[in-house]
């Protein structure tokens, strides 16, 4: 038998995505959080939204298990990220008390300030829209490093607004994904006068005189306005808006239409969705401002089609929010 060099071996086999340990996009797997400029963070979280389906805390693994052949460069950008930054899988957020939404939202937040403390920009998978308030908590604000102690502006796509803070508590959680973007702007960490809530859409539990105005100060671009507006008008107005300011980007995939996003939680049937490709031509348009981080929320994994098509629609996008802060990050 001839000699095998095993080592050489595993070198060829590197770019096949279906050999290998699943990582996001093939990264090297390090929990040392200070190794890296860009952090990819799973969130399996899912008691923030007990209306629901429960498998959102699936998300993190359904992306790793799909995003291996997606480790690709990118052509809109004209660079390969992972050669121009230091991105790693630091691993998933520890949730000892899963169940528990408000405990679990505490730890989120504990875990986001390691990175915050090491400068390091997260790009995340939920988990349920509950994880984004501890993480712009840990990032945004007095105090936190990744920007500077400023407030961010806030760019959220989603098919409903997240800011009741009418209704006191959601089945009994306070930090609910009901809430978040309500009490991290009383709360001082993000700014709404230069954040867009953009992509709302479908029918609410009663009539509502307001359902298209923010009393919070957000700007609102329901799916009616985007689609008379354009695309290219609404990164206007979202550039205009953000100006110089830190920007997070959270992706709630119930936005998008559900022929493309199928395995959701609070789905809007019958309502026409934006479609991945129009996100993915805003995310384009936003190349050169400073993206602290982002998320992708509210997959349920156990729903998707056997195409995986709602993992690999999330997929997609977490690589076009990671390409657009590595490509800050080589320019800064």
């Amino acid at each position: 038998m001839a000699e095998f060099d095993i080592e050489k071996a595993k070198k060829e086999m590197e770019p096949w995505y279906w050999w290998g340990i699943p990582t996001f996009f093939k990264c090297p797997w390090d929990e040392n959080v200070s190794n890296c400029d860009i952090a990819l963070v799973g969130v399996p979280h899912s008691s923030g939204n007990g209306s629901t389906e429960r498998d959102q805390h699936l998300g993190p693994r359904a992306v790793r298990n799909v995003s291996g052949w997606y480790r690709r460069g990118h052509q809109e950008f004209g660079f390969v990220p992972w050669e121009v930054c230091r991105i790693h899988d630091v691993g998933d957020v520890p949730l000892p008390h899963a169940m528990n939404n408000d405990l679990s939202v505490e730890h989120i937040e504990a875990y986001f300030k390691t990175l915050d403390r090491a400068n390091v920009r997260p790009v995340s998978i939920g988990g349920d829209h509950a994880i984004t308030g501890p993480i712009l908590k840990a990032i945004a604000g007095k105090d936190a490093r990744i920007t500077n102690g400023q407030k961010v502006a806030l760019l959220h796509f989603d098919a409903h607004r997240d800011d009741y803070a009418h209704i006191p508590h959601w089945l009994g959680s306070y930090r609910s994904a009901a809430h978040w973007a309500a009490y991290t702007v009383v709360e001082q960490h993000v700014d709404p006068a230069h954040s867009v809530q953009v992509g709302m859409r479908g029918n609410p539990i009663k009539p509502r005189p307001d359902l298209h105005q923010s009393k919070l100060g957000y700007r609102l671009i329901p799916i009616g306005e985007f689609y008379k507006i354009g695309i290219e008008k609404t990164i206007q107005e979202i550039r205009e808006r953000v100006g110089d300011m830190p920007l997070y980007i959270t992706f709630d995939l119930d936005v998008l239409d559900p022929t493309e996003a199928p395995a959701v939680s609070n789905m809007e049937p019958g309502h026409r969705g934006m479609r991945a490709w129009e996100a993915m031509e805003i995310f384009h348009g936003l190349r050169g401002m400073n993206i602290v981080g982002g998320d992708i929320v509210c997959m349920i994994p156990s729903k998707d089609t056997e195409a995986k098509i709602t993992a690999m629609t999330a997929m997609v996008l977490m690589f076009e929010i990671t390409a657009l802060v590595a490509d800050y990050i080589r320019k800064k």
